[in-house]
């Protein structure tokens, strides 16, 4: 970091020096200096349009080959997929479009360079190019959007079919807990209300409602591969954001509100810490640990991939902190976990 801001630095001296070298020659009076570009000037610009052409041409290719490890692995939910193939075909048609417009502007620049004598040839107005450049954009862009708006309801679309696992997720500065409905799969009214901390109410649940008695509260998320889920999610204090990119799932956790996203697991923990690219991504960040633990740096302990449940919000000063861990595993790890823990009715009663 140090090596970079003394890098920066030299680089902003060099420029002022350059800027004041420059306004040093034009405050000489000098005859010859009439201010307008000639042909010389003119070539040289011609060849640096076209250096430059050169230069994000190749920082795009360096990105792509140094960079493309850090991208997330495959999804790990249904509608995955069909996420990644929307995002993947706009990267694709953005790359294209790109890098023809970026080689027309840049030759045309140098090949209608301005040169003494010479006149352009323009013209005032062209109907018949104004609508092939209108409407194309016009298409490509309406199909991305009614691709995207046919994905997006696909996603959205939250039901009780299949026999959906119904989770909470609830957000406060800065943790999650997680709540299940229990044997019947049906979750108690709660509210930030009914916050009791003495009780080991923490999440407001009502005590009255029989629904409730039943519901397991949570630190770490276990969820079944193969099964629908559908998450309700709330906040207690401020605006959250619930993010799994693994699952390619978000939604804003609001207070004063519930909202829902819903997804099916198809990868489990155990499966995707096996898949080469994230093989991979352990084997360096295990290196890069060693070196700071052999330093005597935090946060040197060896890394083992897991899914997780991160705040998408800047929700305070812990922000970066607020994330919470998730397990896919098959229907039988499932069950046994789920019969391991206290059910609310349990915990409230050991709290007394």
């Amino acid at each position: 970091m140090t090596a970079l801001l003394t890098l920066t630095v030299l680089v902003l001296v060099a420029i002022a020096i350059w800027q004041m070298t420059k306004i040093f020659e034009l405050s000489q009076l000098k005859a010859e200096e009439t201010g307008v570009a000639t042909d010389k000037d003119n070539k040289y610009n011609g060849y640096l349009m076209f250096a430059f052409l050169f230069f994000i041409y190749g920082i795009t290719i360096f990105s792509f080959a140094k960079y493309s490890k850090v991208l997330l692995p495959e999804a790990s939910s249904a509608h995955g997929g069909g996420y990644d193939q929307l995002m993947w075909v706009s990267f694709a048609i953005i790359f294209v479009v790109q890098t023809i417009t970026q080689a027309l502007l840049h030759y045309f620049a140098y090949k209608y360079r301005g040169e003494k004598g010479k006149k352009a040839l323009f013209f005032a107005d062209n109907d018949r190019l104004e609508f092939i450049w209108t409407i194309i954009p016009v298409i490509v862009l309406a199909g991305l959007i009614l691709w995207g708006l046919y994905t997006w309801t696909n996603i959205m679309d939250v039901n009780d079919e299949d026999d959906p696992l119904i989770v909470e997720l609830y957000a406060q500065q800065f943790n999650w807990t997680a709540r299940y409905g229990g044997e019947d799969n049906v979750l108690g009214d709660a509210s930030v209300r009914l916050i009791d901390i003495d009780r080991a109410n923490v999440l407001g649940l009502d005590e009255s409602d029989p629904n409730a008695a039943d519901d397991i509260l949570v630190k770490e998320l276990h969820l079944p591969v193969g099964r629908k889920v559908n998450f309700m999610m709330r906040s207690q204090d401020v605006l959250h954001s619930a993010y799994m990119p693994h699952f390619r799932a978000q939604m804003n956790c609001v207070p004063g509100m519930i909202t829902q996203f819903s997804f099916t697991p198809t990868i489990t923990t155990e499966e995707m810490r096996r898949n080469p690219d994230v093989v991979d991504k352990v084997k360096r960040t295990n290196t890069l640990r060693a070196k700071w633990a052999a330093e005597g740096k935090p946060n040197s302990d060896p890394w083992e991939f897991d899914y997780v449940l991160l705040c998408n919000k800047i929700c305070g000063k812990s922000h970066y902190n607020m994330q919470m861990k998730i397990i896919v595993e098959t229907e039988e790890e499932y069950n046994k976990w789920i019969a391991e823990q206290a059910t609310f009715k349990e915990t409230v009663a050991s709290a007394e």
